[in-house]
């Protein structure tokens, strides 16, 4: 099993005539991933990786069916291109960053309404190794297996997958979930979803200063989890008080430092790596 994308997930890329979109789709669909059409205003007709190119997404389900829409569009046009996607019953992974605050905001309420699931925005996206990528994660590196990752950092994401993967450790599905000050799915909600899921036996999460969503995590997993939870938290040499260039890395009050959220970790007997490759180890104990 996986979560949220599988080998059965099929798909609409919208921003598929751009360059993000176009270089990706091609390694997505190297990768085996299902890209059923690709959406761009104007663009009706073309044909970008042997992948039909509509106007709209409405208008490519009229001729396939999808489950999931991957937006690679530029950020004045991410807030219209995801409610087209969320009033069509689709999940969406927003891979664009620099999105204004209220767009998110807007966005996030119409997904719950339709209770849909929005991940990202400025993230990685999603893969289950050997079933499905969403996004730009490079698939090289992933490798099948028992272990969830969910994570607020790209890069990290990318090295902390390496050495799961180089010790015989693979994954059952990795989710960037973005570094925004809002964004969709967090930490909890895919804990839940891990827990759920008979393929994975323990899961790693990839925390990072800012925010209070690693405290709020961690309250949460003080609470009857059944499966074992690994954390590494970013940024715990970040000088006190230099204003840092994360979007979501913001100080609020006792909340947001390394030392808190290591702390609130620790409280709640989850084990936190000092670094990433101690990972290894502490999974190992496990």
């Amino acid at each position: 099993m996986a979560i949220i994308i599988d080998e059965n997930t099929k798909y609409i890329i919208q921003g598929v005539t751009g360059n993000q979109g176009s270089f990706h789709t091609k390694l997505m669909k190297e990768y085996g991933t299902k890209i059923v059409a690709g959406v761009t205003p104007g663009k009706k007709g073309q044909v970008i990786e042997g992948i039909p190119v509509f106007d709209s997404v409405k208008e490519a389900l009229e001729y396939h069916t999808a489950n999931v829409s991957i937006i690679f569009v530029p950020p004045k046009f991410t807030k219209s291109a995801a409610f087209e996607a969320l009033e069509n019953n689709l999940d969406t992974i927003i891979i664009t960053e620099h999105i204004p605050l209220h767009d998110t905001l807007e966005i996030m309420a119409l997904a719950e309404k339709k209770n849909r699931t929005v991940v990202g925005p400025n993230c990685p996206g999603i893969i289950s190794p050997g079933k499905s990528k969403a996004g730009i994660m490079p698939g090289h590196i992933f490798k099948e297996g028992n272990i969830g990752v969910i994570s607020r950092s790209g890069t990290l994401t990318y090295e902390i997958v390496n050495e799961l993967t180089k010790n015989g450790y693979g994954q059952s599905t990795v989710i960037g979930i973005g570094g925004d000050p809002i964004i969709g799915l967090d930490f909890i909600e895919g804990l839940k979803k891990f827990e759920h899921d008979k393929q994975t036996e323990a899961v790693v999460l990839i925390g990072e200063i800012g925010g209070n969503m690693e405290e709020k995590t961690a309250e949460y997993l003080k609470y009857n989890y059944s499966k074992p939870v690994i954390a590494y938290i970013a940024g715990r040499t970040a000088p006190k008080g230099k204003k840092m260039g994360h979007a979501g890395a913001i100080i609020q009050g006792k909340t947001g430092t390394a030392e808190s959220k290591i702390k609130s970790f620790q409280e709640a007997n989850v084990k936190v790596a000092e670094l990433p490759s101690q990972i290894i180890e502490l999974l190992k104990k496990d």
